[in-house]
């Protein structure tokens, strides 16, 4: 089964210094078709002002990834971290028990350009944690590496959740396949660009939702950037 998404389909919200598009119902969005795909609950596509950023704000039992696409975002955490991320990178922070953070645009003349994911965790009240990894540009060329993984398998951040996810680069003959288990769920973002997924044409900002697929083949990419999401059902 596969069940596209168009770009303009998703929720919106507008608040001047934040421009946010919604995958699935967050904040004041809320679409009872789209709260979630398998244990996958966010993905916020967010672009921040100038010296703009989120407020000290909690968060508990969530796994939550930042994959930064322009500019970067300053991160400080009541575990002490106080960190940079540079598009590029892949930031993972468990919040288990309980964890506050702020995240900033420190720049005076660049939007910071990210996507916030949200993954449901499989253990509950775990002491909050913390990583940060670079995935080089070359590493994702015409490829799929893991950024994400229960296991950190790959040089990925590891997530105390059920689900891998993967990132890649596609232009002209540039193709990929992986092999998927028909009992999971999966789902592609569609960052920028154009891609054939299993014979779907996506653009910049749509998704693809699958069920029950046995193998995920990309190809036809124009300055394609996509996310791969391999999920509990």
């Amino acid at each position: 089964m596969l069940q596209l998404r168009k770009s303009q389909d998703r929720g919106y919200a507008d608040h001047g210094w934040l421009k946010s598009f919604h995958s699935f119902s967050f904040a004041g969005y809320h679409d009872p078709q789209f709260m979630g795909w398998g244990n996958l609950r966010v993905i916020n596509e967010d672009r921040v002002a100038a010296g703009m950023g989120f407020g000290k704000h909690g968060h508990r039992n969530m796994e939550i990834i930042s994959y930064v696409l322009s500019g970067e975002l300053a991160h400080q955490d009541s575990m002490g971290n106080i960190e940079s991320i540079p598009p590029g990178d892949v930031q993972r922070m468990s919040a288990g028990s309980g964890v506050t953070h702020s995240e900033f645009n420190h720049a005076k003349d660049q939007t910071t350009h990210f996507l916030q994911i949200w993954i449901e965790p499989n253990v509950l009240e775990i002491a909050p944690s913390y990583e940060q990894k670079t995935i080089p540009l070359v590493d994702k060329q015409g490829k799929l590496p893991l950024i994400a993984s229960p296991d950190g398998k790959d040089g990925s951040v590891k997530i105390f959740a059920d689900a891998r996810i993967y990132a890649g680069l596609f232009d002209g003959l540039q193709s990929a396949q992986l092999q998927l288990d028909p009992m999971r769920k999966a789902y592609v973002h569609l960052i920028k660009g154009s891609l054939n997924v299993n014979g779907q044409k996506l653009a910049g900002g749509d998704a693809l939702l699958m069920e029950n697929e046995s193998a995920l083949e990309i190809q036809d990419g124009k300055d394609a950037e996509v996310l791969f999401f391999d999920l509990s059902h």
